[in-house]
C-alpha cells in the first residue's frame, strides 16, 4: 500500500529556519531531441529546429551561467550524453562555476520508443562519459519528457541515483527506493515558450508576463504550505531575451526570502536521504489493479 492511501501525509521537514525549498533546474537537450526524432539520415534536413536549438549552446546556456551567478543561485544541469560527448567544455563548465550536473539520457530517447535494454545501455554509457569527463558519477537522473517505468526505477537504483521526473508530491519522496524530487508542467518553460511551427506544436508561444506571474503565485503559495518548487528551463527557451527577464523577476523574488533554501535537486535528494523524512513518504510503482468495467443504466 502507497503512502497516498494511509491518508495526508505529515510535514515536511526541511533543514532548520527553513520553511520551504527552490530549485533551478536546466535541461540542456540543446540538438539531442532533434538528433534522436531524425533518426534516419533521410530525415535530417530540418534547419530551422537544428538551428533553434543549437542557439543554446552558443549563447543560451551562458545567459543562464550569468544569471545564476548574478544571484548567487546554484542550479542543476541535466544533459544528454550525445551533448556532452560533443561539447567537451560543457561539464566541466557547469562544475567549475559550482552547478550540479545530471543525467538526461543520451539522445534524449522517448521512454515509449525505447526498450528496456536501449535505457539500460544508455545509462550506463552517459554514466562512463560522465565519470570520464568530470571524475566522478553524476548523482542524478532525470527522464526525457518526464516519464518512469519500473525497469528505469530498477536500474536507477542499481546504480544509486536519485530521480527528478515524475509529480506524486510537492517535496521529495520516495518510490521504489529511489529519491524522488518532483517536477510539475506548469513551471516548465517548454509547455509555456516551445514553438518550432510543427503539426505537434499547441499554439503559439505565450507572453512571458502572465506565466510569471503564474509563477510567482504558485511560488508565494508553495512557500506558504512549506512545500518545494522545482523550476525546469532549457538552454535554447529561457536563454532568450524576453524568458531571462522572467527568470531575473522570479528569482529576485525567491532569493529575497530568508526562510527557503535555494538549493541544487541534488542538495534536495541528499537531505531527503539523511534527515527524518526518509522512509515516511515512500510509494510503490505498481500500477493499480485493473477494474472491471460496469454497465451503466437503470436499475
Amino acid at each position: 500500500m502507497s503512502g497516498a492511501e494511509r491518508g495526508p501525509w505529515p510535514a515536511y521537514q526541511w533543514p532548520e529556519g527553513k520553511r520551504s525549498a527552490f530549485c533551478l533546474s536546466v535541461d540542456v537537450d540543446a540538438d539531442a531531441p532533434y538528433l534522436w526524432a531524425q533518426r534516419r539520415p533521410e530525415d535530417a534536413r530540418m534547419l530551422g529546429q537544428l538551428e533553434q536549438r543549437r542557439f543554446g549552446l552558443r549563447q543560451g546556456i551562458w545567459r543562464l551561467l550569468d544569471l545564476l551567478d548574478r544571484f548567487g543561485v546554484k542550479g542543476s544541469f541535466f544533459v544528454p550524453g550525445v551533448v556532452a560527448e560533443a561539447n567537451l567544455h560543457l561539464l566541466p563548465a557547469f562544475l567549475e562555476r559550482g552547478h550540479e550536473v545530471g543525467l538526461h539520457g543520451w539522445f534524449h530517447e522517448i521512454v515509449a520508443q525505447s526498450s528496456d535494454a536501449e535505457f539500460t545501455a544508455a545509462l550506463e554509457a552517459s554514466l562512463e562519459l560522465f565519470r570520464r569527463q568530470t571524475g566522478a558519477a553524476p548523482r542524478g537522473f532525470r527522464s526525457p519528457a518526464w516519464e518512469m517505468t519500473p525497469h528505469m526505477l530498477a536500474e536507477l537504483r542499481r546504480h544509486g541515483l536519485y530521480d527528478s521526473s515524475l509529480m506524486g508530491a510537492d517535496h521529495p519522496y520516495e518510490m521504489e527506493g529511489v529519491v524522488e524530487v518532483p517536477v510539475q508542467w506548469a513551471i516548465d518553460d517548454a509547455v509555456h515558450f516551445k514553438f518550432s511551427a510543427l503539426p505537434t506544436d499547441r499554439g503559439p508561444p505565450m507572453a512571458p508576463g502572465p506565466v510569471l506571474e503564474g509563477w510567482l503565485d504558485e511560488w508565494a503559495a508553495l512557500h506558504r504550505l512549506g512545500q518545494m518548487m522545482t523550476v525546469t528551463v532549457h538552454d535554447w527557451i529561457s536563454g532568450r531575451a524576453q524568458q531571462l527577464v522572467l527568470l531575473e523577476r522570479l528569482l529576485a523574488r525567491v532569493t529575497a526570502e530568508p526562510e527557503a533554501w535555494v538549493a541544487t535537486v541534488g542538495e534536495v535528494a541528499a537531505h531527503h536521504a539523511a534527515s527524518a523524512n526518509a522512509g515516511r513518504f515512500a510509494v510503490a510503482a505498481a500500477p493499480p489493479e485493473p477494474v472491471e468495467p460496469r454497465r451503466l443504466g437503470r436499475g
